[in-house]
């Protein structure tokens, strides 16, 4: 059977990413989650107080990154390591929200993400999420899925995601926060979200997750032709 690229575009917390891993493994394909490498390199960035504005800084800190995804034993996720730690949880955090999407603009640090991802498409037989995988990273590949929801459900989500975690955390700090990422990745310069043209839109606002993998691994099984 023959294997294709899956790309899942889309606003923040629009269940990319859980859509994204749910269809890896339906179809037994790889997830590469292609907003952690950009958080992964925030995360370096930030630890080591790399002065991105100043181009040669940014340069030699690119050199120093290497990004990897690791199968867990105990989960069987996909989780991301940075010079051979694992930062999957480390990532997720708020300040990284912050900063991750003016990092992810900068012209030198997209290209370094983007070879990454060539890389591990190469063979095909995976399933990468993000903001500009369907019309920059493989504009030919074979099942594009545009993903969006109502805002307020976006916020609603992320809000119960992080305030697992940090319990003083606000509604009003996680609304702003996709707003600005909203606009920030709209907008900017370089590679910058939008739908591709032969890309299908799934609004998953009142979807169940079991509902919106069932509508995405048909349009799978039928591009394949299985």
């Amino acid at each position: 059977m023959k294997k294709i690229i899956v790309t899942v575009d889309g606003l923040s917390s629009a269940g990319k990413s859980t859509l994204a891993k749910a269809l890896a493994k339906k179809l037994g394909y790889v997830y590469v989650d292609s907003g952690a490498m950009y958080r992964a390199i925030t995360l370096y960035f930030l630890r080591n107080h790399v002065e991105w504005n100043d181009k040669k800084k940014l340069q030699n800190a690119i050199k120093e990154i290497q990004l990897d995804f690791r199968v867990n034993d105990r989960t069987g996720a996909s989780e991301i390591h940075l010079n051979d730690e694992n930062v999957e949880y480390l990532i997720r955090d708020l300040i990284i929200a912050e900063k991750v999407s003016e990092i992810a603009a900068i012209k030198e640090v997209r290209a370094f993400a983007v070879t990454q991802q060539h890389k591990f498409g190469a063979k095909k037989g995976i399933v990468m999420d993000g903001r500009d995988i369907g019309t920059v990273v493989f504009p030919n590949a074979e099942l594009k899925i545009y993903m969006i929801a109502d805002s307020a459900v976006r916020v609603e989500r992320r809000f119960k995601e992080l305030y697992e975690k940090n319990p003083n955390i606000t509604i009003e700090e996680v609304r702003n926060n996709i707003e600005m990422r909203d606009y920030m990745d709209s907008h900017r310069e370089v590679s910058p979200l939008k739908k591709a043209a032969d890309a299908i839109e799934l609004d998953n606002t009142n979807l169940t997750e079991a509902e919106q993998l069932q509508k995405s691994l048909a349009l799978a099984k039928q591009r394949i032709g299985g």
